[in-house]
């Protein structure tokens, strides 16, 4: 069962996560041809990435 991870900022609607879900799904059963396609989205607020030497929280504060 093909796995999908999505990491980036956090997503504060839930129907803007489903429509994510959604189009990932599709074209992953279109490519594999299966039906069986897990997505996860991993949320990591900008206090825990760093790009640089420098927190993305930081970075956007200037």
């Amino acid at each position: 069962m093909p796995t999908i991870t999505v990491e980036g900022p956090p997503i504060p609607e839930i129907e803007r996560k489903r429509q994510l879900v959604k189009g990932l799904t599709d074209v992953a059963i279109e490519i594999y041809k299966i039906e069986h396609i897990t997505v996860l989205i991993r949320e990591n607020a900008p206090e825990n990435v760093g790009i640089n030497g420098e927190l993305i929280a930081d970075k956007y504060r200037k």
